[in-house]
């Protein structure tokens, strides 16, 4: 027992170097980290915004992802990405299932990997034609593809105008539902009623 007692105090010498050693590192780790988060802070004025999303829609790649140009660049990045056996099965399900069933997985992925939140040339493309709704820009992609892939129209116009009356369909909806808490009225002063003719005429 003599001759171990040097040995399992060496062991333990060792051990808690290894163990502080460690902690070091991962000390350093935090310290990196941090410095880096506070370097990449989201803008913080309107005016940061619009350089961040300026920059956002003039790229070509953003986080290592390649940003299609336009709709018929999309199909041709979807049908490289997309293996053969799921784009069949994509392909042969009918067009509302590939709409609502795909669209917190497949819908997810391009509306991440395509800055549809943040901003790109993509979503600016989409924002050309009418769409700003992340998750309507995501099914129009969708069911654009889907058609391209079964060698059906596009109909880009006619989608277009339905997801238009399903958004005021759902507002009237939800506006009807509304209950007033509370009514209040009140006298605009001469200024503020001048103010308001001045609006109407123009």
């Amino acid at each position: 027992m003599i001759v171990l007692a040097p040995i399992i105090n060496w062991m333990k010498f060792h051990i808690l170097r290894v163990i502080f050693q460690g902690r070091k590192i991962l000390l350093s780790f935090l310290f990196l980290l941090s410095f880096l988060l506070l370097g990449a802070q989201p803008p913080v004025s309107e005016e940061d915004f619009d350089k961040a999303y300026e920059y956002r829609i003039s790229q070509e790649i953003l986080y290592g992802v390649y940003i299609p140009e336009d709709i018929t660049d999309a199909f041709i990045q979807l049908n490289k990405l997309i293996d053969d056996d799921s784009r069949m099965k994509f392909k042969n399900m009918p067009e509302a299932d590939a709409a609502i069933k795909l669209h917190f997985s497949f819908g997810r992925w391009i509306l991440h990997n395509w800055g549809f939140y943040g901003g790109s040339r993509f979503s600016k493309y989409l924002n050309s034609l009418g769409l700003y709704d992340p998750d309507v820009m995501a099914k129009f992609v969708i069911i654009t593809y889907h058609r391209n892939l079964n060698r059906k129209p596009l109909e880009v116009k006619a989608l277009l105008e339905k997801f238009e009356q399903e958004k005021q369909t759902k507002e009237a909806t939800e506006k009807s539902q509304q209950k007033v808490i509370s009514e209040q009225t009140r006298k605009l002063t001469p200024e503020e009623a001048a103010k308001r003719k001045e609006k109407i005429k123009n």
